[in-house]
């Protein structure tokens, strides 16, 4: 039997605070709204009971944001693409942010199993005082209980609409892309952190949010495999090549924490839900 779920989350501002609203059709929903740092920023914990989904399963995420609300969701656990038997497993993330709408888009990692076919989409569309941050981590099979990911397909889909595309279709059997030195390089989880502006930032902006992501980047562990770009005015990109996911998620996590203060003035609070 397949899941088809579907989820809508509206954020506004109501009384100087965010406030989530939220739908639901199937296995898909949102936990309680927390405020670990006051009633700026809605805290929001994506759930997807089921764990995992098989081919023919599908979830769909429309995120919308209004005024000057604030909403930061993140995930309990991976998000796990199982074996399939034909069909493709497909989760849709869709966001739109207006007016001075900020939103932090930080689930824990997607798992590419053996044999999956997958597909993760990302669409995110901002206003020209919105801003975004989010980011991506997939792990190809689970290398550490001696399950590679020798069979199947993760296709990957991010874009801002008009700005920037991001879309890559990994095949185990392409060994050219999956262990060749312009490829993954033999890794297994790639990661990346993106912040969008609505409009252009300024040249100082971009450059101390650079410079900012560099120095956690030389002091790192995976500094030979990680670098920071700008690819135009209101895109900035991280990207890191791991063996695993934990040492690739520590990195993003110690370069949100930066950004988050750099670009918005904000302490790096992090999701309760992480440490527990």
């Amino acid at each position: 039997m397949s899941w088809h779920a579907q989820l809508d989350i509206a954020y506004r501002l109501e009384q100087q605070r965010s406030v989530a609203r939220h739908k639901h059709n199937g296995p898909l929903r949102v936990l309680q709204s927390l405020y670990p740092e006051g009633d700026a920023v809605c805290h929001n914990v994506l759930v997807h009971p089921p764990g995992g989904l098989v081919g023919g399963d599908t979830l769909d995420i429309a995120i919308t944001a209004c005024g000057a609300a604030h909403g930061l969701i993140t995930t309990p656990g991976a998000t796990r693409f199982y074996r399939s038997l034909g069909e493709p497993a497909v989760q849709r993330t869709r966001i739109q942010l207006t007016d001075q709408a900020r939103l932090e888009w930080l689930p824990l990692e997607a798992i590419a199993y053996n044999a999956c076919l997958a597909e993760n989409h990302l669409s995110i569309s901002l206003g020209p005082e919105a801003e975004f941050m989010g980011w991506d981590l997939t792990a190809f099979g689970l290398p550490s209980a001696k399950l590679p990911f020798d069979t199947g397909q993760f296709l990957q889909h991010i874009e801002v609409p008009g700005v920037w595309l991001e879309r890559g279709l990994m095949q185990a059997h392409d060994l050219r892309l999956m262990n060749g030195p312009l490829g993954l390089a033999g890794q297994r989880c790639m990661a990346s952190l993106f912040f969008v502006s609505g409009s252009k930032m300024t040249r100082n902006r971009r450059e101390a949010g650079l410079e900012l992501a560099r120095q956690v980047i030389a002091t790192h562990a995976l500094g030979a495999t990680a670098g920071a770009t700008c690819p135009n005015e209101q895109v900035m990109v991280l990207r890191v090549l791991a063996p695993l996911v934990e040492p690739a998620a520590d990195l993003l996590r110690q370069v949100w924490q930066v950004w988050r203060q750099h670009f918005w003035q904000l302490p790096a609070t992090v999701p309760r839900i992480w440490s527990t």
